[in-house]
């Protein structure tokens, strides 16, 4: 089944520079591989799936997804 939405295409790079964070930050912040960050940045790879709607939702609200992560730090 598709999903009734579009998932936007997020520059991370774009993402990760306005949070100022370098890619070894924005990894650990985010729970993502800091390879994965790399490898998207470069054009190497795309986000899919689960990864592609969290890098959407840090785009649009990167302090909520800190808070709901902050309950398993």
């Amino acid at each position: 089944m598709k999903p009734p939405y579009q998932v936007p295409r997020v520059d991370v790079g774009e993402v990760r520079r306005r949070l100022k964070l370098s890619q070894a930050e924005f990894a650990a912040a985010f729970g993502l591989s800091l390879d994965s960050v790399k490898n998207w940045e470069q054009g190497h790879r795309s986000p899919e799936g689960p990864a592609k709607v969290l890098l959407a939702v840090i785009a649009k609200d990167p302090q909520a997804v800190q808070n709901a992560l902050a309950a398993y730090r």
